[in-house]
């Protein structure tokens, strides 16, 4: 391998790290770090050493005009929220109710538990209400925890409407799907987590490099 390569080839090994992330974005992430190296350049040895991502199969999907999602033109225009779950390496399991500003991309938070009722769900919502302001809607799919009616009663005290996306269609509330995707292979898939407050702690630190460093290719390559 060329000595030139090999630098390059370790740049972008330093950028990857154990995240997944495209071409595009690499280039973007390597020229900034490395202004010398040009996009051709950092495109051939991104190519050449095995770097591309394989390619996803595509599901069927099939169009239903049902709160279909928008890209919203301001801050708090709609947010979305979701679940993740994982489990502690002592086997039991934990949850984490993920909220995500759709204008921007940002992780407004994170909070992970072992148990998430619908009383933790309105809690977590109402503090970050405080802290980010309310927004205009909240999309979400129809699990319990999110049509209780204490949540509606909440949800209509902000004004706010709830957009509740059809059943079996995750892609409706693709914002925070693909927030998930890169919570799970940057995060979850890569670390073991002692405890609660482990699993916390470490949830925390990665909603923070996210909003900092993550480039959206939907906002021109910025971060949150």
């Amino acid at each position: 391998m060329p000595e030139k390569d090999e630098k390059l080839r370790e740049a972008i090994t330093s950028i990857l790290g154990t995240s997944r992330l495209g071409r595009k974005k690499v280039i973007v992430k390597v020229r900034k770090k490395y202004p010398g190296y040009g996009s051709s350049q950092i495109r051939r040895v991104y190519q050449k050493y095995g770097f591309s991502l394989y390619k996803r199969m595509k599901r069927k999907r099939f169009d239903n005009p049902a709160n279909p999602i928008a890209v919203p033109l301001e801050r708090n225009e709609e947010w979305a929220m979701d679940f993740m779950s994982d489990a502690l390496a002592r086997g039991s399991r934990f949850r984490t109710l993920n909220i995500v500003d759709q204008y921007n991309r940002k992780c407004l938070g994170i909070d992970a538990r072992t148990s998430m009722p619908s009383r933790a769900v309105i809690h977590f919502l109402e503090r970050m209400i405080e802290k980010h302001g309310k927004p205009k809607g909240i999309r979400t799919d129809n699990g319990p925890e999110f049509i209780s009616r204490e949540l509606a009663y909440r949800a209509a005290k902000h004004d706010t409407v709830e957009a509740f996306i059809p059943p079996g269609m995750p892609w409706h509330n693709g914002f925070v799907e693909s927030f998930h995707n890169r919570m799970r292979d940057e995060l979850l898939a890569d670390n073991v987590f002692d405890d609660h407050t482990h699993a916390a702690r470490m949830v925390a630190w990665w909603s923070q490099r996210y909003n900092q460093l993550h480039p959206h290719s939907s906002l021109g390559y910025l971060s949150s």
